[in-house]
């Protein structure tokens, strides 16, 4: 029979570049003469900004420090184990970049089992077991602790999550058996599939004691030090660390199907991690552990070999690395301070803008508007949204009161601008008073400041073409709502010099967003795309194709939303007006759909009504409709609506909208939450056959974000 370690020296053989995990052991001596302990620390010998990961090697030699201890638990040394991270991280769980290496289901089943049987040794101890999650905590971190006996969390604590699902894989370590049977399946589906599902949610240190994870928490600063002193108390009988019992009725199956309901309404039976962490928890109902952990292996086997975690791998990189070094950003070096920013406009944009660049550059912003009633209404909005992060324990008192003494409003432009770094302008997307804005705006600052346009789709050098300094403005293009998505389009006009690119980048770090450098064409990357995609779905609507058929047959993309209640939540005027900014660029392709504009002319917020609590199509809206006779079925409308989009990515990338497939991948995921067990258009696309069939040629290489040969 294999060992333990010989499993993992085998696997360690397929992760050569693997970041190894040591795991120290050290004893101490426990406060209140509570006895000798033993402390392991997951280090990885890097700084704090490279987290702590498990691979073959670093479980292997969290292995051997468990032999090390189980040793000296049986011969009585020490009267407890206990396991920490390094300075702010606990452990982020496996190293996925060698994960997605592996080519044989024998391999990914190894990987499984050797996570188990190392961490389940934390379990059989002859002594009690302490985790004490001290930092980031994620995947695999999360889940050895749960083996131990106890645990404690630093209230510092900012991230803590079992995202497996969201990447397509299952809490595979004994989160999906382990989790429920500690905090009932109710709140284990919330951590397991819901919180992953909404893109990642994280949790904080409070939430993960009041959830009853962790036994006790305690402050940051001396967070190891009280854990320890806690330990003690408990090993001595001073304190008793009772738990709830778990309801393993009724409510554990309910909870498995809201569970399942949630996962619907996400990924809409399109991917299939969500629903087999669904069953594990199911049957994890009766306690039995083995049964759990055999089920874990057999579906992080399945999963490690599908297209779907591929898919996950790929955009979770995209994210977190080409996300962070934007491809064809100028010299860093070039980008110019900035201590003061401007808003034109006062509207709900611009109120949203003015308060994250308070909140992330912490400096003055001033908002400009044509009277001191819009003015004050959007200072006003700022100031309560303030208000509320302050209600929420997000900021405190003296944080809240700073903000809004940064946020003010003028109604006289020179005053507000004339010392202003960086302007940015969030009024009504007309070309002709953008350009006159701007003209009111260069003539009262300085030469050397940034000018900014929010435009969704006109553009940039227009704008800036009658200006004495063209080479200062820069498109500047969040997404709403802009506090949640990361996206920001940086688009380069004609004359935009490196030294205003390099400071709308710098600024966009400051920001905290994804910046994406776009050529100045219409409508820039994700408006273009999903206006061809949703100019699609009104097409075969408009020809025939009854309401509920066209937004049925994109749900196999497991889109976070239909194609109907995304342009309600974008506002069917404005949809209206990038399909005509893009029908006038490229009537070839970019239809304006007679029966939007009817909406839109109606005065319609949507297509549809929720009186029901469920979307229905308004008989207002159906009233206006006509229609052709041309009806299409699901997958023939699936089949256009996807055509469409693989022509338009193929024409953006010819023209150099921007450098890559893989930049219109994270602009989608992170603009319009294209979800990650896709892995963005382009490689489903290429998955699907589409984009050989459209454009005789894949998007990607072979292999990337697609299953193993």
């Amino acid at each position: 029979m294999t060992t333990t370690a010989e499993l993992l020296k085998g696997a360690a053989e397929l992760f050569p570049d693997e970041v190894v995990t040591s795991a120290q052991v050290r004893h101490l001596d426990l406060p209140q003469g509570a006895g000798r302990f033993a402390l392991i620390t997951l280090d990885n010998g890097l700084d704090h900004t490279k987290p702590t990961t498990f691979g073959p090697q670093s479980l292997a030699n969290l292995d051997a420090a468990l032999d090390q201890v189980e040793k000296e638990a049986a011969d009585g040394e020490i009267v407890g184990v206990g396991i920490t991270g390094k300075p702010f991280i606990f452990a982020v769980g496996a190293d996925l970049k060698g994960v997605e290496l592996l080519r044989d289901r024998a391999d990914a089943l190894a990987i499984g089992k050797g996570g188990h049987d190392v961490f389940k040794r934390l379990q059989s101890l002859a002594v009690p077991t302490f985790a004490y999650y001290n930092g980031a905590a994620m995947g695999g971190g999360v889940e050895v602790g749960l083996h131990c006996s106890y645990r404690t969390v630093s209230a510092a604590l900012p991230a803590f999550s079992l995202p497996e699902v969201f990447l397509g894989l299952v809490p595979g370590w004994g989160g999906c058996t382990l989790l429920p049977n500690l905090i009932g399946a109710d709140r284990a589906v919330s951590v397991i599939i819901e919180n992953a599902l909404n893109q990642n949610k994280q949790l904080k240190g409070a939430q993960v004691h009041e959830l009853g994870i962790a036994d006790a928490i305690f402050e940051g600063a001396d967070f190891l030090e009280e854990s320890l002193r806690w330990t003690a108390a408990v090993l001595k009988g001073e304190i008793e660390v009772v738990r709830p019992a778990v309801d393993r009725g009724e409510a554990w199956d309910q909870a498995v199907e809201r569970g399942r309901f949630i996962a619907d309404g996400k990924v809409h039976g399109a991917a299939p991690a969500a629903y087999r962490a669904l069953d594990i928890i199911a049957a994890a109902k009766n306690g039995d552990l083995r049964q759990g952990f055999d089920a874990e292996d057999q579906a992080l086997a399945d999963l490690i070999m599908s297209g779907e975690l591929r898919s996950g791998i790929y955009a979770f990189n995209l994210v977190q690395k080409r996300g962070k070094r934007p491809a064809g950003a100028p010299d860093k070096n070039l980008a110019r301070p900035v201590s003061k920013v401007g808003v034109v406009g006062a509207g709900l944009m611009a109120s949203q803008l003015a308060l994250l660049f308070a909140r992330r550059l912490q400096v003055p912003v001033v908002l400009t508007d044509i009277d001191q009633e819009r003015i004050d209404k959007g200072v006003g909005y700022v100031h309560g949204e303030v208000d509320k992060l302050l209600a929420k324990g997000r900021i405190n008192n003296d944080t809240a009161n700073r903000l809004k003494a940064l946020v003010t409003g003028s109604l006289d432009k020179a005053a507000a601008f004339g010392d202003a770094d960086f302007v940015i302008e969030a009024v009504f997307e007309e070309l002709g008073v953008k350009q006159q804005v701007f003209a009111e705006v260069e003539a009262v600052v300085r030469p050397d400041a940034i000018l900014a346009t929010n435009t969704s789709s006109l553009s940039v050098s227009e704008m800036a073409a009658k200006l004495e300094h063209p080479e200062r403005v820069v498109g500047f293009h969040f997404f709403n709502p802009v506090a949640v998505l990361p996206l920001l389009e940086i688009v380069r006009g004609e004359r935009t010099d490196d030294a205003s690119l390099a400071t709308a980048f710098a600024v966009a770090k400051k920001l905290k967003k994804t910046a994406v450098l776009v050529k100045d064409a219409p409508a820039f990357v994700v408006n273009r795309i999903l206006t061809r995609f949703m100019g699609e779905i009104q097409n075969v609507i408009d020809e025939g194709t009854p309401v509920a058929v066209a937004e049925k047959a994109v749900e196999p993309l497991g889109l976070p939303m239909s194609p109907l209640v995304l342009l309600e939540l974008v506002g069917p005027a404005i949809g209206l007006h990038v399909s005509e900014t893009l029908h006038k660029a490229f009537p070839e392709r970019f239809t304006v759909s007679p029966n939007l504009k009817a909406v839109v002319e109606a005065g319609k917020r949507g297509f549809y009504v929720y009186d029901s609590g469920r979307p229905e199509l308004d008989p207002e809206v159906a009233a206006l409709l006509k229609q052709g006779d041309r009806v299409l079925t699901e997958e023939q409308v699936r089949d256009r609506v996807l055509d469409a989009v693989a022509q338009e990515i193929g024409l953006m990338l010819d023209e150099g909208v921007v450098a890559e497939a893989q930049d219109i991948d994270l602009c989608l995921i992170t603009g319009a939450g294209w979800p990650f067990h896709l892995g963005g258009i382009t490689p489903y696309l290429d998955r699907q056959g589409v984009s050989e069939r459209v454009n005789g040629k894949r998007f990607l290489p072979a292999g990337v974000a697609s299953v193993p040969a």
